[in-house]
């Protein structure tokens, strides 16, 4: 049957994604290396243990393949390495538009600001917990955007590996070291991973407690970065619209509420503390 096989090949283009380009013409190659060795559909497919719809959407752009694919592809199809040549590709194109963009300003960054009121930010998210957050979303996600969501969220982390590493402050919520989304084991990783960020130089962490009488974070998440030319970008849920913004003014505004916030968490050495305190209550 045609539809029979695996159907994990790689995730649905979007609708005007700028990569779309590129996706077409590796799926225009993946074709091509097909009938030169004069393999039909249905025998990719059965030798991928894919489906042949699966590598019909692929052919025709409308699918993003995994890099692993293209791998394998390679290999059954004898492209001499010219599918595996666009690996890279589209390993950064799999992810959605809208977190390549924030991926983009994060690699280009060198301080980054954010504070977080609801959930762990993002960037300090474990696999598990990243998961977890994208399977309660509602309406609810299929395993496939739930997967994609998480990759492309562990994809950014890639921050805390560059070199020269940029200038990292984060401000967490006391209710979000507490909160036990996905179980005590989720949240128990969580913590011990952040205890390991925390210790960073290059990062500084913070606590807010929750039984503070002043608080200039009550409009919600605050994210500015700055990059090395002087420019910078920010957004805040509770400021302009919640649109991003990069005139000074505005990103002076934004900034006074983050000191004001830092200046009312705890210290870093008493946040570690605070951290540390809740993992041995688990």
């Amino acid at each position: 049957m045609s539809g029979e096989g695996v159907d994990e090949a790689g995730w649905d283009l979007e609708p005007g994604d700028e990569s779309a380009p590129l996706v077409e013409a590796v799926g225009r190659l993946v074709r091509i290396c097909r009938e030169a060795a004069g393999m039909r559909v249905a025998d990719l497919a059965a030798a991928l243990g894919y489906g042949e719809d699966m590598i019909r959407k692929i052919e025709r752009g409308a699918r993003i393949p995994r890099p692993e694919f293209l791998d394998r592809a390679d290999e059954v199809l004898k492209g001499r390495g010219h599918l595996k040549a666009f690996r890279e590709d589209v390993e950064r194109a799999r992810y959605p538009k809208k977190v390549r963009e924030l991926k983009k300003l994060e690699d280009r960054s060198v301080e980054v600001l954010l504070y977080s009121n609801h959930n762990i930010h993002g960037l300090l998210q474990t696999p598990e917990y990243a998961r977890v957050l994208f399977e309660m979303t509602q309406p609810a996600l299929t395993p496939e955007v739930v997967e994609r969501e998480t990759v492309a969220r562990m994809a950014r982390k890639a921050i805390f590996e560059r070199e020269p590493a940029p200038t990292l402050s984060f401000v967490q919520e006391q209710v979000t070291l507490e909160r036990p989304l996905g179980g005590e084991m989720v949240l128990r990783r969580q913590l011990e991973h952040l205890v390991c960020i925390g210790q960073l130089r290059n990062v500084t962490l913070q606590v807010m407690p929750t039984r503070r009488e002043e608080h200039a974070g009550t409009q919600g998440l605050i994210e500015v970065l700055k990059f090395a030319d002087g420019t910078a970008v920010g957004r805040s849920d509770g400021a302009f619209n919640g649109r991003p913004v990069s005139n000074l003014r505005e990103l002076r505004i934004l900034e006074l509420r983050y000191g004001m916030i830092r200046a009312q968490a705890l210290p870093p050495r008493e946040s570690l503390a605070f951290i540390e305190r809740a993992l041995g209550e688990l």
